[in-house]
């Protein structure tokens, strides 16, 4: 006997990647015109809470998401694969690729959500790729990018950074001079790092949905 279907648009279980095989929860809801593809940041993946909070409300705005581990388990048993941003970025366009093939999520405009270690890997990612349509980092290493790639972005990039993370600021105040694209820097009063004080995380939600939704045109 099986149990109900789940329902249309509900987030599951995929794989990216024929060789790699990388884990990764896919989620589309009906009419969705963008599919935004998260980056998370070192000792974090896929299950992580924060961003799973972040792409359930950007599913509700009607955004397509994709939370993927960039890492297989054994390549993250060596951590200086947690910081190769180089790699992490080549896993981004593997997994822009994957959508591009798949029928539900071929004709979603990419876009790309990076915290922390992973705001550095998806701008890298997106200088070497024109199909991505936005960017937006929460609290992200914008500057692990390097300053050729962060010249090379193209599409437009929202930077959110806790008011409390004064290094992290400043990190991206740098990445923000060095980019030529379209590009935002919003400061969240009273968050930090990681945006877990009370309200701080709802704002990072509302300042993504409104990026995303005006570059991939409005999904509902």
């Amino acid at each position: 006997m099986t149990g109900p279907a789940p329902p249309t648009g509900a987030p599951r279980d995929v794989l990216i990647g024929e060789r790699l095989g990388l884990s990764a929860i896919l989620g589309v809801p009906q009419g969705a015109k963008g599919l935004v593809i998260f980056a998370h940041g070192s000792g974090s993946g896929r299950l992580s809470p924060r961003n799973n909070y972040v792409a359930a409300r950007l599913r509700e705005a009607g955004l397509a998401t994709l939370l993927l581990d960039l890492l297989t388990p054994q390549e993250e048993r060596d951590r200086r694969n947690v910081f190769d941003i180089a790699l992490l970025a080549a896993r981004l366009r593997i997994a822009v690729d994957w959508a591009a093939e798949q029928p539900e999520t071929r004709d979603l405009r990419p876009c790309y959500f990076g915290a922390s270690t992973g705001g550095g890997a998806v701008l890298r990612a997106a200088a070497a790729d024109p199909r991505i349509a936005a960017v937006v980092s929460r609290g992200g290493r914008s500057d692990l990018a390097g300053a050729d790639a962060l010249a090379r972005v193209r599409a437009p990039v929202l930077l959110i950074v806790g008011g409390l993370d004064e290094i992290v600021i400043d990190l991206n105040a740098g990445a923000y001079d060095a980019m030529r694209c379209e590009r935002d820097l919003v400061i969240v009063p009273g968050a930090g790092h990681l945006f877990e004080e009370p309200g701080t995380l709802d704002q990072v939600v509302a300042l993504a949905i409104e990026w995303f939704r005006r570059h991939v045109g409005d999904a509902r």
